[in-house]
């Protein structure tokens, strides 16, 4: 399921940079939209006929994330035309807010209609999505004309191009992947819950939402105290924090201690997010934002993928605790290693600013 929902990030980040940039974001981010709701029309359909087919669940699986990969760097790529400087920040905390929020109550809510059929589930998230493909009819799409001079090949690499020539916005993007391809402790936590905090299911769906709940509270505080200034400071200092929270956590035989530890790692991860995304988006020339959002997609969905896949393997060999708590030190040594080699994200300051930088 992993693989499948992230190859089409990976093939198709060029043709959804290109679409992003060259149409009407707000008409692609509607068509992919209607193009998820009929994956989750497929899941309906397959849930009430008790579908035991693999290849048919895949596929839905398929037809969903496709959509999402192509919608994804226009949803991005929009937010900064309908809010800038300061509204722009408070309007990424509250995004990131209602998701964590997500997070939470969704496989709750799940639960409770799964009791009843999961065919149910399955439905609500459809008509879900169809409130979502009418909520974007109202959204003022206004993005400038690009001027279509060069060709599709360079037009598409010049994403990629703007990205690692702007080594400030690289710095971003790349520091975000390594700590979380090194920092993911939550692809571990089941064996945490049964054999080191010893909590069960039911303790397992609790560590699982103090992630969401931390970042959700932190959220709440940047949409009521946006960061300003001093964004290279807070950047390193919080995934710094990221990294030593993990250690604790990893090293962590009590569970407040580990609540608290793992809420801490979400609290941090979303001040980097809303750093990050005024990099990527004000720092970002208009018409070239679509391209970018696709670049960094294809980094946040490796970083998840593949850091599930890192956590994983070091536990096999050196144990649960090693996993984590190696790979928090390791977090905490690239914010080390980073400060020395992007100088240019060192002296990052304003974050309403930040093309300056």
């Amino acid at each position: 399921m992993g693989l499948i929902a992230f190859l089409p990030q990976l093939l198709l980040a060029v043709p959804a940079g290109l679409i992003a940039d060259r149409l009407d974001r707000r008409a692609v981010i509607i068509v992919t939209n209607i193009g998820a709701l009929i994956g989750s029309l497929l899941f309906v359909m397959l849930a009430v006929q008790h579908s035991q087919s693999i290849a048919a669940y895949f596929g839905a699986l398929l037809l969903y994330s496709t959509a999402d990969a192509l919608g994804v760097p226009a949803t991005r790529a929009m937010l900064p035309s309908l809010v800038t400087g300061e509204r722009h920040l408070r309007a990424t905390a509250l995004i990131s807010s209602v998701s964590q929020f997500g997070t939470i109550a969704g496989p709750a809510l799940a639960g409770i209609l799964i009791a009843f059929s999961a065919a149910s589930a399955f439905a609500v998230a459809a008509l879900l999505q169809v409130a979502a493909i009418v909520a974007f009819f109202f959204l003022d799409s206004r993005v400038p004309t690009e001027q279509h001079d060069e060709s599709l090949w360079q037009s598409a690499v010049g994403g990629f191009r703007f990205v690692i020539d702007r080594k400030i916005i690289l710095g971003a993007i790349s520091l975000d992947l390594v700590a979380v391809l090194f920092g993911g402790a939550t692809a571990l936590l089941p064996i945490y819950a049964t054999q080191i905090l010893h909590v069960g299911a039911t303790g397992y769906g609790v560590l699982r939402a103090a992630p969401a709940v931390g970042a959700a509270i932190v959220g709440l505080w940047l949409i009521r105290r946006p960061i300003q200034r001093n964004g290279a400071r807070w950047l390193f200092w919080c995934i710094g924090g990221f990294g030593v929270s993990t250690i604790v956590f990893g090293l962590s035989h009590n569970m407040p201690l580990s609540l608290l530890a793992l809420a801490a790692t979400g609290g941090f991860d979303m001040v980097s997010v809303v750093i990050r995304n005024a990099l990527t988006q004000l720092g970002v020339p208009a018409m070239m934002r679509g391209r970018v959002s696709a670049f960094e997609n294809v980094f946040i969905g490796a970083s998840n993928q593949l850091g599930t896949f890192e956590s994983g393997m070091v536990a096999a060999w050196l144990g649960p605790v090693a996993s984590v708590v190696l790979g928090g030190c390791a977090t905490v040594f690239v914010v080390a290693l980073w400060v020395g080699i992007f100088p240019a994200l060192r002296r990052f300051d304003h974050l309403d600013v930040s093309s300056r930088a």
